[in-house]
């Protein structure tokens, strides 16, 4: 039997989409207190099932597909504006396509205004009429109102009609930007882009005996497989060290190791290697939000998909992104580094910040074991001394030395200088992850 989170995660899922749904309602509706229902439509916000708009609801809208990172809804640009609602509240879930700003005659700008685009406009009426009349929403800058006739044909076309306070160039710069940290997002790969799903993957019952922990282990290549009870929920997971010694008809759940590390889809990439490497652990399984399996991601998964974020351009750059592009080897020596100190590494002083610092420090130490053939690393301990403030347009010099690796671990010590002064100093302990 599903638990009351669950039957409300599976109510807003058979929702239309463009359904507007309240804490009150659905308590009420599903006969739940407000506090659980409160809680499931915060969880079906963060798998995207629904949005929370200021001055409108909460809507149930399309979960997102990941190539449409370039797109928005109208929900979005509504909080991205801070707009308010005119009319065709009906079409918020919507997605955009482009949008048009429309500081042109009326006969160009119908030109380029098609349907589901956004046309970025004054008060200009007629536009508005026009626009609608394409299937394109409408987002009227200034504060400006319209006509009543345009809110009955918005809410008659399911487009939203919307109004904020902004002016045209501050709308478009701020819509751009809320696409170009989408384009960020995107770079983010998490768990569930690379695990293999619950289809192609291998797991057990519970009743399961020993003796079907042998026959799929003869066809994969793991050793180590999830446990599910009668509800697909993982219960605990079984590996070689658990059925060593015992007999073929030993059941699998006295065997099992119970509450085993899950993670879900949204796990990144980032933590969830972090974690193989600190646990030892060669297979995980990915759960949903109620705990039943969805896929299992492998060591292998990981380190495949860590080698292909490498080789690939980034679209949109994160201030690690920058500090990394900067970072250069010396012709004569290159397990020495020299980085250029711009505008976006600096604090509000005009100086180098400790984060950008850190930042280096970490990046040339994992370029040296790269070099050595030593694998990537994961930082366990850093310890950072700030000898001198780095101002703007300085060129760093880079030493970290290895002072002592194993097959797991490596020490480094690192030394930064600008113009022959030391102006830092780290000290980082680090697991490697061999490749």
């Amino acid at each position: 039997m599903a638990t009351k989170h669950e039957q409300i995660i599976q109510h807003i899922v058979s929702l239309n989409v463009g359904s507007k749904i309240s804490v009150r309602q659905i308590a009420k509706g599903l006969n739940v207190s407000e506090g659980t229902a409160y809680r499931a439509i915060k969880e079906a916000e963060n798998i995207g099932l629904v949005s929370t708009i200021e001055r409108v609801g909460t809507i149930r809208i399309e979960r997102k597909k990941k190539e449409n990172f370039e797109r928005l809804t109208f929900a979005e640009v509504i909080n991205i504006v801070d707009g308010q609602v005119l009319g065709g509240r009906e079409g918020l879930h919507k997605t955009l396509n482009k949008f048009v700003i429309g500081a042109m005659q009326l006969d160009a700008m119908m030109r380029y205004t098609e349907a589901d685009s956004l046309l970025i406009v004054g008060n200009r009426v007629k536009a508005h009429e026009l626009a609608l009349s394409e299937g394109a929403a409408v987002l009227i800058t200034g504060g400006f109102d319209t006509e009543d006739y345009i809110k009955r044909l918005a809410d008659e076309k399911q487009l939203p009609i919307i109004s904020t306070s902004y002016d045209t160039f501050t709308v478009a710069a701020m819509i751009n930007r809320a696409i170009y940290d989408q384009l960020i997002k995107k770079e983010i790969v998490f768990v569930g882009d690379i695990c293999t799903p619950i289809e192609q993957a291998h797991y057990l019952k519970i009743g399961d005996s020993v003796r079907e922990w042998y026959t799929i282990n003869e066809h994969s290549t793991h050793s180590r497989f999830p446990v599910l009870d009668e509800r697909n929920r993982v219960v605990g997971i079984v590996t070689s060290k658990d059925i060593i010694g015992k007999d073929s008809d030993f059941p699998i759940e006295k065997v099992m190791t119970k509450h085993p590390i899950v993670v879900q889809s949204k796990t990144s990439l980032a933590y969830v290697a972090h974690m193989m490497v600190w646990e030892g652990i060669e297979v995980v399984p990915v759960v949903d939000e109620t705990s039943s399996l969805i896929g299992i991601v492998s060591r292998q998964d990981v380190l495949k998909a860590l080698q292909q974020i490498q080789r690939q351009p980034q679209i949109g750059e994160t201030i690690d992104d920058i500090v990394k592009k900067n970072i250069d080897s010396l012709e004569e020596d290159k397990t020495i580094f020299q980085a250029k100190v711009i505008p976006q590494m600096t604090n509000q002083l005009g100086t180098l910040s400790h984060g950008v610092f850190t930042t280096l420090v970490t990046e040339a130490s994992n370029r040296l074991l790269l070099q050595l053939k030593k694998g990537d690393l994961v930082v366990e301990n850093l310890t950072v001394y700030f000898m001198k403030p780095v101002p703007i347009d300085s060129t760093l010099i880079i030493k970290p030395q290895l002072l002592e690796a194993g097959r797991i671990y490596a020490k480094i010590d690192v030394e930064v200088f600008n113009e022959k002064n030391l102006v830092g100093k780290a000290l980082l302990m680090a697991h490697i992850m061999d490749r």
